[in-house]
């Protein structure tokens, strides 16, 4: 049987969270940390902490949506960040830390601006998650692909990333991998 692979690209501050939690899913065939939105060609996670080069720090995921809705990929990425923070998440801040979603067809645009309405009716800020076409991907540096899973004791990513896992787990235990 034939997957129905889709694409989806998702910025939501630190792309180390956002890259673990997504490799958790079924259906979720690959997840790739990387940047998008910038106005620099094969941006440098250096440029990146800079801000030099106006890229998000994103993940893009191949997912087959006979498994895995792109509705569901949206639930879950607001679950992972907070969409009403402004060019930060936390402690991390600047425009390479934007709540975005890059929609790759006008569909994924649609069911975009229609979760964000969902969701802002639950929330008191307004979502400032920005939704625009998806651009050229760079894929980020070897290193920084799946470095929770290769760096699980490190400071951040045992303060900061291992909680958020743990939520998401919880919340999502039906839609992970096994």
């Amino acid at each position: 049987m034939m997957a129905n692979l889709q694409t989806a690209t998702f910025g939501g501050g630190c792309f180390w969270c956002i890259d673990a939690a997504f490799r958790r899913v079924n259906g979720v065939e690959s997840v790739q940390s990387g940047y998008a939105g910038g106005h620099t060609d094969n941006p440098t996670y250096q440029m990146i902490c800079r801000g030099d080069s106006g890229h998000a720090e994103v993940v893009q995921l191949q997912f087959d949506a006979d498994i895995v809705s792109f509705d569901t990929l949206l639930n879950m990425f607001f679950t992972l960040h907070d969409p009403t923070q402004l060019n930060r998440q936390g402690n991390d801040i600047g425009t390479q830390y934007r709540s975005v979603v890059f929609y790759h067809d006008q569909q994924q645009q649609q069911q975009t601006q229609d979760c964000i309405v969902q969701l802002q009716s639950q929330l008191s800020e307004k979502i400032v998650t920005e939704v625009s076409p998806a651009p050229e991907f760079y894929p980020a540096e070897h290193y920084h692909q799946d470095y929770y899973t290769e760096n699980p004791n490190q400071g951040y990513c045992s303060v900061m990333i291992a909680p958020k896992i743990a939520k998401f787990e919880s919340y999502f235990a039906a839609n992970l991998k096994h």
